[in-house]
């Protein structure tokens, strides 16, 4: 049900009230049915309260209902939700109504309660609030328990404080200006309902129907057309059939979109962070550059004037090779000034290679960055169709993933499975793997152990060399070349007693050398 709907339910319903309660009925699960009378003892009909996701329902019917409580909450119901219905109201045009009972003297006495129903589609709920105004307080009990594991923004609990959903500014039509009216004449009909209060998908098919126009056209001048069927809409909306159908596949769609825009944004934010990072990665690395010139600098000094350095010195300072200035060089000082000058080449030359090989994936990193930013942009905007054909692109490009591990096939057609962390290692070196599959890993490196499953056989030359490069690239050799990869077959491999998860002692192993780049 959409707002004005539900508006509408509710005038019908406050010109009967205050009503007797008479008892209630439950037809099923999810439907609870409140027999109302007159003050003059006349029967005035059910007031129902449908609360099944996603098409709940309020409405008043004449048709005798039965039903025995079905769980634990309407038997809450029925026993502490009793006396008069007082009064109902509306958040705004939203989808949540709440409605006040006076409470019952007896045997045992039953205070006032609110009934707090949330029409919203598949988040519908029915709660049993305390007395109190508005639409905040304790809740005495949920019908449906929404905890941070089902919806991390908002959670429904049982003894907790409820909390309406969030606030938003949009234009009431039962008194909307023809100013406000105008402000709109350039947005598509159907997406008025962005604007203004009460209205849905089929509300705004209804109101395309009334103003004589289709849902994508803007009103532009004809807006006051537009403006008159609204206020007809909020006199009488009900739903003529044509824009009944074309209503309901419109939500149908509109609904699956929200659900797949909102699936979408969030490997998408992943991936733009992701390579954000990278590229940060590569700015760090050009800066590591510079000061690799500096340390090549102060080596080629701490060679040249090693003689003139003293033993066990903590600082030196040497003229710069074009006597421009002197150059002050701290030094470890158990160190030789020539052992000094070798750890700053290899710091240096560290440096240099990782911005190599950092250099040689920006453009791919900039270009993927810009399409991470493209794709961002258009899901906003995008319509259905637009969202299933971005779907299917982000999936096809997914790795092909297992429950153990990446999975990967070698030349001949072999898995290949490698651990994604220590766990995964664990899991594929002690139980996934059998005696005669074969084991691999960067020899001297922290990396992920690479199983192939092989039924017992041999492995070719090109499967052995492929396992050792996803061992290789896996590992904190990545990058580098003539990586050493050992493997042997998965009976020699075994975890020392009381070690941690995927460390392991081998014999038996061959050893291959390797790029630690990943295969083709």
């Amino acid at each position: 049900m959409e707002g004005l709907m539900l508006a509408q339910v509710l005038r019908d319903l406050g010109s009967l009230l205050p009503a007797r309660h008479l008892g209630w009925a439950f037809p099923d699960e999810t439907t609870s049915a409140l027999l109302l009378g007159g003050p003059d003892g006349a029967v005035l009909g059910n007031l129902v309260l449908s609360y099944r996701p996603p098409q709940p329902a309020l409405f008043i019917s004449r048709e005798r209902l039965r039903g025995d409580p079905k769980n634990g909450f309407q038997r809450y119901l029925a026993a502490r939700v009793r006396g008069e219905l007082l009064r109902v109201e509306q958040l705004k045009l939203d989808r949540v109504v709440a409605l006040h009972f006076a409470g019952e003297a007896g045997f045992i006495d039953q205070p006032p309660a609110r009934l707090l129903f949330e029409v919203t589609g598949r988040n519908a709920n029915l709660l049993v609030l305390d007395e109190g105004e508005g639409f905040t307080g304790r809740i005495a009990l949920a019908a449906r328990e929404i905890t941070g594991s089902r919806n991390r923004f908002r959670t429904v609990r049982s003894g907790g404080t409820y909390t309406p959903p969030p606030p938003y500014e949009k234009f009431d039509p039962r008194i909307m200006t023809e100013r406000e009216a105008a402000s709109l004449a350039a947005l598509p009909v159907v997406n008025w309902r962005d604007r203004v209060d009460g209205l849905g998908p089929l509300l705004s098919a209804e109101l395309a129907r009334r103003a004589n126009m289709t849902l994508g056209q803007a009103p532009g001048d004809q807006w006051p057309a537009v403006l008159a069927a609204l206020r007809s809409l909020v006199a009488d909306p009900s739903v003529s059939e044509g824009a009944l159908q074309g209503g309901a596949r419109e939500a149908a769609r509109a609904e699956k979109a929200a659900s797949l825009r909102k699936l979408l944004r969030e490997p998408l934010d992943k991936r733009l962070t992701l390579l954000k990072n990278q590229l940060g990665d590569v700015t760090r690395a050009e800066q590591g550059v510079e000061l690799a010139a500096q340390d090549r600098l102060e080596a080629d000094l701490l060679m040249a004037y090693a003689h003139d350095v003293p033993a066990g010195t903590p600082q030196v300072t040497l003229p710069a090779f074009d006597d421009s200035r002197d150059v002050p060089i701290s030094l470890e000082p158990q160190l030789t000034a020539l052992q000094n000058a070798e750890k700053r080449y290899t710091r240096a030359r560290r440096r240099e290679e990782v911005y190599e090989r950092l250099a040689e994936r920006e453009e791919s990193l900039r270009a993927e960055f810009q399409a991470a930013q493209e794709r961002l942009g258009r899901l906003d905007h995008a319509d259905l169709g637009e969202l299933e054909a971005l779907a299917a692109e982000l999936e096809s490009e997914k790795p092909e993933k297992s429950a153990y591990g990446a999975r990967f096939t070698t030349p001949t057609g072999f898995e290949a499975l490698v651990g994604r962390n220590n766990k995964e290692n664990a899991t594929l070196t002690h139980r996934v793997g059998k005696s005669l599959d074969w084991w691999f890993h960067a020899q001297g490196y922290p990396g992920s152990h690479v199983l192939v499953r092989t039924g017992g056989k041999e492995l070719d030359l090109p499967d052995i060399l492929y396992a050792a490069q996803l061992a290789a690239a896996h590992s904190k050799a990545r990058g580098s070349s003539n990586v050493p990869v050992d493997y042997t077959r998965i009976k020699f491999v075994w975890r020392p007693k009381g070690a941690p998860a995927g460390q392991v002692h081998y014999t038996d192993q061959k050893t291959v050398f390797v790029d630690g780049s990943l295969p083709d």
